[in-house]
């Protein structure tokens, strides 16, 4: 037992009822491996009690029923206190609240508007779009090697999603290098410098929209520009503006996904043998691996709207719980095996819940996946003989309770 994890076999009381684990998220055995920590809190109870330094405690829901219940549950809502917002001049505030943020009719209009533009059908067709953005970085690869080692996160896994975004929503080809420098900081701090690059965002952000409803391109915001619904409803200008912020934030994600996945086929031989041969199975590889080593540990929180129980413990109006998903994807009530890496288990139901679910499941989450499929398929094809290479100390993974995420990832080519 940890200090991480605290717990006794039962009630103090004798009721048998498990006691809930306590799990202190600054504890340097939650930042090592997660998973194991989470896993015993699930194997133990439904619930855990996450707690820090100035925060909590906060309860969370480990089991992958469950938390799929407690996600899709309306008596928990995501709202602006599930956010860390950034102190931005008063002209920013307007596009900050975003649809994550939203819940209800207000949430439901707006995905309704916008979800096309995301489907699966559409991220498909999109792939033509993504696959020079990933040559382009692959073709400089060598040019950032230093004695034979090149880091792949700042010149690849990183600036990708950004060259993505900037594709999907028509920023000109002058301005993607501003761009793709807000896209590395809103990657890798939440800090003055995120705070100093938001204003520098929102206005680009305005002038894409301005110049696509002027000169209507084969982009997304194009699309949504022209788009409406039967009753004639369709995105203002504020909520494109907030659709663009949205999707720099949250479309940073596929950058940790892709550095976690190769980390793992590069120190599994067997499993990368598996891949190489045989190309096909790099979706559903895509697919388990976000299962596996998808970098969000933890649901971003929800706030109970009336007085509930969960598993005979009250949550009162107002307070917050989350939903482990590093628990929950390892769940053995919900997959065969789930403590290896099967990269032909079979899509489809349970499913796991690296994109979350119910009415917050990751509008960019088909996206992500192409992104990722191109990505790992292309450096593996270029670069046959890839390689890790052992990072620095104090280089490695980034002491980080909710994402789990490396801060390198040496590679020689």
């Amino acid at each position: 037992m940890t200090a991480a994890d605290r717990h006794v076999d039962q009630a103090p009381d004798g009721s048998g009822i498990p006691e809930i684990p306590e799990i202190l998220l600054t504890d340097p055995e939650v930042m090592r491996d997660p998973f194991a920590v989470y896993g015993r809190a699930r194997e133990r109870s439904p619930l855990a009690r996450l707690s820090a330094p100035g925060f909590g405690p906060m309860l969370a829901v480990t089991r992958h029923e469950d938390a799929r219940t407690m996600l899709s549950d309306p008596r928990f809502e995501i709202t602006a206190g599930s956010f860390m917002r950034p102190d931005v001049p008063e002209d920013c505030v307007p596009y900050m609240r975003t649809m994550s943020e939203m819940d209800g009719t207000e949430h439901g209009r707006l995905r309704r508007l916008v979800s096309p533009a995301f489907s699966a059908r559409r991220a498909e067709r999109f792939r033509p779009r993504i696959e020079p953005l990933v040559a382009r970085l692959l073709d400089a690869l060598p040019e950032h090697a230093e004695n034979g080692t090149v880091d792949l996160l700042p010149h690849f896994a990183r600036p990708l999603p950004m060259d993505v975004i900037c594709e999907l929503v028509g920023i000109p080809e002058s301005d993607r290098p501003r761009w793709r420098a807000y896209g590395l900081t809103v990657a890798s701090v939440m800090g003055p410098e995120f705070t100093a690059a938001v204003p520098g965002i929102i206005e680009g952000a305005k002038a894409a929209v301005a110049l696509r409803r002027e000169e209507p391109g084969d982009d997304l915001l194009s699309d949504l520009v022209r788009a409406q619904t039967e009753d004639g409803d369709r995105l203002d200008d504020v909520e494109l503006v907030t659709l663009v912020w949205h999707l720099v934030l949250a479309g940073q994600t596929p950058a940790n996904l892709i550095a976690n996945a190769v980390e793992f086929l590069l120190s599994h031989p067997e499993q990368l043998g598996a891949l190489r041969e045989d190309p096909s199975l790099m979706p559903r590889a895509v697919d388990e691996l976000t299962r596996w080593c998808g970098p969000v540990l933890l649901s971003i929180p929800r706030y109970a709207t009336e007085d509930v129980e969960l598993f005979g413990t009250p949550v009162r109006r107002g307070e917050p719980v989350t939903a482990v998903i590093a628990a929950a994807n390892r769940d053995p009530r919900a997959f065969d095996g789930p403590d290896r890496v099967d990269l032909t288990r079979p899509a489809g139901a349970p499913g796991h819940l690296g994109f979350a679910h119910g009415p917050h499941f990751c509008l960019g989450a088909s996206l992500a996946r192409v992104q990722t499929e191109i990505a790992i398929t292309e450096l593996l094809r270029r670069f046959p003989d890839l390689a890790s290479v052992p990072p620095r100390e104090g280089a490695g993974r980034a002491l980080d309770p909710g994402t789990w995420r490396l801060v390198s990832l040496p590679v020689t080519l």
